[in-house]
């Protein structure tokens, strides 16, 4: 139905707005693209259009802090997907993957300091991804392969007021590149190591002056980093068999962070008139790899706090051992009579009575390998998606200097993933999960300027419907929790907005904004054990009444079910604001300042450990930002320089906090978080540019709610009082020289260097020190070669050169261990590209 109303309701409104008409190009018309931070022939540094207002503009008249990268530019900094922009970004962390998502099609992002790294439905992303100006509501999906885009716009700080909701830390858009008028192919293929075989081709198919398709496929594929080997001797040990517990699939491979995906995207651009511009694309994408490499840092099977202390009990102490301290029936068959299909036997005793057959390897650090890319892991590894979407754009010129705007979109999003995160032949841990979701989307803009140009507004609505089915398989110590999840998410949400920009004088202009936003969720939370751990080691073994209601389960007709089964509801409600000064001191330079607010929607926190009567809540993000910047080009266009300053004030975060056996959302407290970021661009030399920024971003507690504080420990930093925030490296630094030769046939050589410091910075919430990111130099770097007639180029190069290696994402877990994923190493590649 949802698919229908799309093509409909597209039709209808170009069939009523394609009239006859004579005007100019509209403010509100999509810029063709342009070469990023590359000196013209004769007029310096190129220009940089972006619509970061919903109108296009130079970037240098935007009041916002923006990183604008376009696609040639990407390409050239080996620039993949959306993840890949952490290097050349300040202030911005972007990572491949979760700590226990298993998938790197997952995106952790934050932008100065503000962001979310889990990715389940009950949670919003705290940075908003746009593609084609479709907001996308997951961060499952949301890293982006980027094979064939015009540009891609970072912007900094809360975007509330022309944006939305849950753009607390920033906004990333991303514009695919329109159709050629001329009939053109253009594509590349590239080589590399771990068997690197990446193809990508896009052809421009003009069929009238008014109308013209695009159609773009792209391929990846490489093997794992990690390779998984045997662990000595395991053999001689029992197991359960693989299919013992539930898991969203059963994939394994002798490697794991291996990449394989392929997508296909289609655009048609038909302007009937020269008022009217239609763009309908579509896009999909189907991925069936690996998942993400995962080590084994460190066991905590010595901790009497964790289950793998209590499995190392239950097989090595003696049943009379076990029933004295109360563990028979803990210890004994895995399951329930509920689920006699998934009834395994006893573990008690089994390395200490008299029958060797069925002993079973204690957890603990033999199964840490001596190298970052080994584990004794042979349990699920996987990573599947098929995400696909269409949305359609109308923009219609009223008159001159009034356009009308439309974006309608729908997605569709189905997601598999397993990670073995223990490291061993045991099922210590293992997490699987599954996503089914699907959204729609429809906004109008109404752009316009008056007052001979000196006002300029964008009024507009916005409507957004989602559902969403996540459901979570977690094994825990061979079965002694084994957590069954199903959760079901409705979202709709509707939003105003306006912004207004007026030019006082030559000198002085301001910008007024805002938008009101009202939202509605429905949820209703399913997790349950299925081994019943409450019952067992309770000893109150009758599952349902008394034992049910004497243990606090809420729904005695589902006994193992944490949640209560009622739909659960809540309303939101908000208005950001923003208010903004800009002063024109010379036709090169602007210098700004500005006030916003944003905030991200609250929710259900899912993942429970022990049963409750009410489903637990965690309130809405805020944030309030004051920013003042400056834009300038100088040199006649030789050096541009743009410069911001910022201090937050960020209350009620949401952040995941381990709170028994499971990584929980709720609120910390507020933060405080200050700093500045400097881009600039010097292009000195005829074919020499050098980008540079450095980013630094101070972000700390200013106070913490009492059931977020966690007193430092042997394991842990902390948080408290004071405590920097996760993910937020004090200082980035980097350096991109770019240089092309010609040569005396035509042809061209371009040098590229692109090298990156990046502060030490905290993965997870409690600040496991065994998990901090230490300091990062990334240095990549590739020399290309092209023909004199463009028809053909030649690339070699590689990245991450100087093989620093750092954990991107990890946990640490009650079930007894410490566990993360480490980023790539270094790798080379080559690249063959042709044009015609």
């Amino acid at each position: 139905m949802i698919k229908a109303a799309l093509l409909t309701g597209t039709a209808m409104l170009s069939a009523a707005l394609a009239t006859p008409a004579m005007g100019q190009t509209t403010a509100g018309t999509e810029p063709a693209a342009t070469a990023q931070n590359a000196p013209a022939a004769d007029t310096g540094i190129a220009e940089i259009v972006v619509t970061a207002q919903k109108r296009a503009q130079n970037v240098q008249d935007v009041p916002i802090a923006i990183s604008a990268f376009a696609g040639n530019a990407l390409k050239e900094r080996a620039v993949a997907d959306v993840s890949s922009l952490s290097n050349i970004s300040p202030n911005v962390t972007l990572d491949a993957g979760s700590p226990f998502s298993g998938s790197s099609s997952v995106l952790s992002a934050y932008v100065r300091g503000i962001g979310q790294s889990d990715f389940a439905a009950n949670f919003d992303p705290g940075v908003g991804v746009y593609l084609d100006g479709v907001y996308l509501a997951r961060t499952v999906g949301a890293n982006l392969d980027l094979p064939d885009v015009q540009r891609i716009e970072v912007l900094k700080g809360p975007q509330g007021t022309l944006f939305g909701r849950n753009t607390i830390g920033g906004a990333i858009s991303i514009v695919t590149r329109d159709p050629g008028n001329t009939t053109s192919f253009r594509g590349d293929i590239t080589t590399g190591r771990y068997n690197r075989l990446d193809m990508n081709a896009s052809v421009d198919l003009p069929v009238s002056d008014t109308l013209a398709f695009a159609i773009t496929g792209a391929s990846r594929h490489r093997d794992g980093y990690l390779n998984r080997i045997p662990y000595p001797g395991a053999a001689t040990y029992a197991t359960d068999p693989e299919s013992a517990f539930r898991a969203n699939g059963t994939d394994r491979s002798a490697q794991e962070g291996g990449q394989s995906e392929w997508s296909l995207r289609g655009k048609m651009v038909w302007r009937p008139t020269d008022r009217l511009t239609i763009r309908v694309s579509g896009d999909y994408m189907r991925q069936n790899q690996q998942g993400t490499a995962n080590k084994l840092i460190k066991t905590t099977s010595s901790m009497p706090s964790t289950l793998a202390f209590l499995y190392n009990t239950c097989i090595n102490t003696p049943q009379a051992g076990l029933a004295a301290a109360g563990l028979s029936a803990l210890c004994g068959s895995r399951g329930t009579p509920l689920n006699p299909g998934q009834m395994l036997g006893g573990i008690g005793g089994v390395n200490v009575d008299a029958d060797p057959n069925n002993n079973r390897l204690p957890y603990d650090d033999r199964f840490v390998t001596n190298s970052i890319d080994t584990s004794y892991a042979t349990g699920i590894n996987f990573s599947k998606m098929k995400a696909w979407g269409l949305s359609a754009t109308v923009d219609y010129e009223l008159a001159d200097g009034l356009s009308l705007k439309s974006i309608t979109g729908y997605r569709d999003l189905d997601w598999a993933t397993g990670l073995d995160a223990d490291g061993s032949p045991l099922n210590i841990l293992e997490f699987s999960f599954g996503l089914k979701n699907w959204q729609f989307s429809q906004e109008l803009q109404l752009v316009g300027q008056t007052l001979d140009n000196k006002l300029k507004f964008v009024l507009g609505g916005y409507y957004f419907k989602e559902r969403s089915h996540m459901n979570d398989y977690v094994t825990f110590d061979q079965g002694l929790i084994q957590i069954d999840g199903p959760n079901y998410l409705d979202t709709k949400n509707y939003a105003f907005f306006g912004q207004v920009d007026y030019e006082i004088s030559p000198l002085v202009s301001v910008t007024v904004g805002g938008r009101y936003t009202n939202e509605k969720k429905i949820f209703n939370g399913g997790q349950s054990d299925l081994n019943g751990f409450f019952y067992k080691v309770s000893g109150c073994t009758t599952y349902g009444n008394p034992c049910s209601s004497l243990l606090g389960f809420p729904d005695p007709n589902q006994p193992l079910r944490f949640f209560v089964s009622q739909d659960q509801h809540q309303k939101f409600n908000n208005f950001s604001p923003k208010l903004g000064i800009q002063l024109h001191p010379s036709r090169d330079v602007m210098v700004y300042g500005s006030w916003s607010k944003g905030y991200k929607t609250g929710g259900w926190t899912t993942r429970l450990s022990a049963p409750l009567d009410y489903a637990p809540t965690f309130n809405p993000e805020k944030a309030e930002t004051f920013e003042a910047g400056i834009k300038s080009e100088l040199l006649d266009r030789h050096l541009q320089i743009n410069a911001a300053v910022f201090t937050t004030r960020y209350s009620d975060i949401q952040l995941n906090f381990q709170l028994g056996i499971s990584p929980t959302i709720q609120n910390a407290g507020d933060a405080r978080i200050k700093g500045f970021e400097v881009e600039a661009v010097l292009a000195p030399v005829a074919g020499l540019t050098i980008n540079s920024s450095i980013g630094y971003t101070q972000a700390k507690y200013t106070s913490v709610l009492p059931g977020a504080v966690v007193a430092p420990n042997t394991l842990q930093a902390g948080v408290f009082v004071g405590a920097p925030l996760p993910k937020a490296p004090n200082w980035k630094f980097n350096i991109s020289p770019r240089y092309e030769y010609r040569l005396g046939n035509g042809g061209s050589v371009v040098a590229l260097l692109d090298y990156t410091r990046t502060s030490s910075l905290w993965n997870d919430t409690e600040r496991t020190l065994l998990l901090q990111r230490p300091g990062v130099d990334s240095l990549s770097a590739s020399l290309t070669y092209r023909a004199p007639d463009k028809r053909w180029s030649a690339t070699v190069g590689g990245t991450n050169l100087t093989n620093d290696r750092y954990i991107v994402s990890g946990n640490l877990q009650a079930a007894g261990l410490i566990f993360g994923t480490y980023n790539r190493p270094t790798e080379w590649y080559a690249r063959l590209g042709v044009e015609f």
